[in-house]
């Protein structure tokens, strides 16, 4: 049960960060005892603003399994307030250039936070979690709208990537379009658990050999790994289906990688036991074709000119801006 909780809580913060675009300066979170990081314009950013995003960040550092220094924890600090600075900037344009937010659109956009979770009380667990009421998350999503509704505005709307642009970065970025070797495979799987002792995995490698000798007088592959293998492939006769290399283990797609279509392996062993592996097809690597790719290719190219368009116009809105800053070196 805690983690079917979990669950529904990263999928909150996961949400959160998605509808959180604009600065979680939030008037009925603020107390006057929580220090500011910074002011923009007039408008502050709390400590509880930034302690919140640096929260999401160390989650995500621990999920995968990643430690920092104090020079990279600084510089991430450091990072993480610019952004919230941005924002704000951002949506102070967005309030300017007249941007406005249904409240319909923002009241759908939470049922749908909502119809996420199991239940209302599992949604409101989730949000005190992380020190949230729902009213607060209401005009985070109502913020990232306006900031949405004007970068599509004045940037998404107003940028286009032609044919050529497309063709001309396929052609000079070859490497990027290429589809990597590929090979279909079936195995048969007799299980070992990492920690047993000599004579279970002996014995488990026994059995296999005595598969290998049917195999060997013509046995059929499909018909031995549906009666014999242990993985979940058995009832497909084995078949795993196409894989490039890095997603299996290394000693099976070495071995896999290694035959021609038609041939069995000698045993392989892995951490999940004693296979023999039978390569059934192989595709060689290829460029993926234009046509293919053109669409999601322009529309990539799209997204990178709209980034550096924004980002630029920030820089532009900070030039003009009264940006105060005061950030401390507590972690």
């Amino acid at each position: 049960m805690q983690k079917k909780h979990q669950k529904w809580f990263w999928a909150l913060v996961l949400a959160l960060a998605l509808a959180s675009l604009a600065s979680p300066a939030l008037t009925d979170e603020k107390q006057p005892s929580d220090p500011k990081v910074a002011v923009v314009n007039g408008s502050v950013i709390t400590q509880r603003d930034f302690d919140r995003e640096m929260a999401g960040v160390h989650r995500e550092l621990a999920s995968r399994g990643q430690l920092l220094n104090a020079s990279q924890l600084a510089e991430i600090k450091r990072r993480v307030l610019e952004e919230l600075i941005n924002r704000e900037l951002l949506y102070q344009e967005g309030q300017e250039k007249g941007m406005k937010v249904d409240e319909a659109v923002v009241d759908e956009q939470m049922r749908k936070l909502k119809d996420r979770f199991p239940s209302e009380a599992e949604f409101k667990t989730a949000l005190s979690k992380i020190n949230l009421s729902e009213a607060a998350l209401k005009s985070k999503i109502a913020r990232g709208m306006v900031i949405q509704q004007f970068i599509d505005k004045q940037f998404v709307q107003n940028t286009a990537v032609s044919d050529e642009e497309g063709k001309n970065y396929y052609d000079s970025h070859p490497d990027m379009f290429m589809e990597p070797e590929k090979v279909k495979a079936s195995h048969i799987l007799i299980k070992v658990d990492p920690q047993a002792d000599k004579t279970h995995r002996s014995q488990a490698r026994g059995k296999l050999e005595k598969i290998q000798q049917k195999l060997e007088k013509g046995g059929d592959f499909a018909a031995l790994a549906k009666e014999f293998s242990e993985g979940p492939s058995s009832a497909r006769g084995g078949d795993v289906g196409y894989f490039r290399r890095g997603q299996m283990v290394k000693p099976f797609e070495d071995a896999a990688f290694a035959l021609k279509p038609g041939e069995v392996s000698d045993i392989v062993e892995t951490k999940f036991g004693y296979h023999l592996i039978k390569t059934v097809d192989k595709k060689p690597a290829t460029k993926i074709a234009y046509e293919d790719i053109k669409e999601r290719l322009q529309q990539h190219l799209k997204e990178e000119k709209v980034r550096k368009e924004v980002s630029l116009y920030i820089e532009l809105l900070k030039a003009k801006a009264t940006v105060e800053t005061f950030l401390t070196e507590n972690p």
